[in-house]
């Protein structure tokens, strides 16, 4: 948040279909999380976090770190 707002405006703006794109597949992931609490589905809860934890673990093996400032990027001459 203590990015520039016309900066993300602007980023949005010229690359809307992406955005949009991923903000729907955002709101599926949102709707069966939902699904999944309402019905006590625990198993279905595991798969799905161990998924994502999965995910996390290949960006981090990938370089890159974000929980990191930069993201895990490695600056040059390092």
């Amino acid at each position: 948040a203590a990015s520039d707002p016309i900066m993300w405006r602007d980023i949005f703006l010229a690359n809307k279909d992406a955005v949009l794109q991923m903000l729907g597949r955002f709101n599926e992931d949102l709707s069966v999380l939902q699904r999944m609490i309402r019905r006590g589905d625990g198993e279905g809860l595991l798969e799905f976090f161990s998924r994502t934890r999965d995910i996390r673990r290949s960006i981090i093996e990938q370089g890159q770190d974000t929980a990191a400032p930069d993201f895990g990027r490695r600056a040059e001459g390092r």
